[in-house]
């Protein structure tokens, strides 16, 4: 039965009538009666008693009423809902993000995307970037702000990749450190200081994207978070590496040294969705919100 069909059904049976309800519709008379007769056909009962004036509905028009009022009024909710979805006066939207960039970036983009549309609901998770690309493709995040070092390149047979940026890599040292005044260093200046990564194997930290040929840094310390990374540094107890993007984050009694253009290195910084499916409204909307807090963070 098709949904037009029903239409034309319950409001003859509302009005009690074909004439009235051809009026109603701005139809005429015959293609409401071949509409009714159609559907009389197909059901293979009469569905209303045709009377001097006007129609009654069958017991068998009494059964299909109900049944075409409750297709219709879904229907109508299906339709509601798909606007809802398309205005963003509804529906959800999942994001992860890699630490550093929710210090900051993340977050203002969220806060812009919430602020335009309040009754989409947001969630955030954040995680190392191999974890949220799994979230991803297992549908359980809709968009996904990841690194990646120049050398080691994301899959581009899987993802959509919407550049963000090119993160440059700071030095993190305490105020009292000797070269703590220069605004350039050299990775083989620090040679003689003990390193504080996430991974006391260099390979496997921000190091491995910086190491000039021969230099094998000393970690002492292994620390996860990026507050307990600052907070050691500020404590005196070595140096880091430290993202751009977390230098919000920074405390106050550590220096912020630029590395050396020899020894500078970028992380690429993206938003990824699937690749080959279509984008959801609100994906669409926070990739603009994350661009325009890309740009604001210049």
């Amino acid at each position: 039965m098709e949904s037009h069909a029903l239409h034309v059904f319950r409001t003859v049976a509302e009005l009690s009538s074909i004439t009235a309800a051809a009026r109603t519709l701005r139809y005429t008379q015959s293609a409401v009666s071949r509409q009714i007769a159609a559907l009389e056909a197909e059901t293979g009962a009469p569905l209303f008693d045709r009377l001097p004036r006007g129609v009654a509905l069958t017991e068998e028009g009494r059964c299909l009423l109900g049944h075409a009022e409750a297709v219709l009024d879904r229907l109508a909710a299906a339709r509601r809902d798909l606007t809802a979805l398309r205005d963003l006066t509804a529906g959800r939207l999942r994001v992860g993000a890699f630490p550093t960039s929710v210090a900051a970036l993340v977050p203002r983009a969220l806060s812009a995307f919430r602020a335009a549309h309040p009754h989409v609901a947001l969630s955030l998770v954040e995680g190392l970037t191999p974890g949220l690309l799994d979230r991803l493709v297992a549908g359980d995040a809709d968009v996904v702000v990841v690194s990646a070092a120049p050398d080691q390149p994301l899959d581009g047979d899987r993802l959509d990749l919407h550049h963000l940026l090119d993160e440059a890599l700071l030095v993190a040292v305490p105020r009292t450190h000797r070269l703590a005044r220069r605004r350039t260093v050299r990775l083989r200046d620090l040679a003689d200081d003990a390193f504080i990564a996430g991974s006391a194997v260099a390979e496997e930290t921000l190091l491995r994207a910086t190491l000039p040929a021969g230099f094998r840094p000393r970690i002492d310390i292994v620390a996860a978070e990026w507050t307990g990374k600052l907070g050691c540094v500020a404590a005196g107890l070595g140096v880091a590496l430290v993202p751009a993007l977390a230098v919000r984050a920074a405390p106050p009694d550590l220096a912020l040294l630029r590395l050396h253009p020899d020894d500078a290195a970028v992380r690429r910084v993206y938003a990824a969705t699937p690749r080959n499916r279509s984008l959801p409204p609100a994906v669409q909307r926070f990739l603009t919100h994350l661009d325009e807090a890309t740009a604001g963070l210049g």
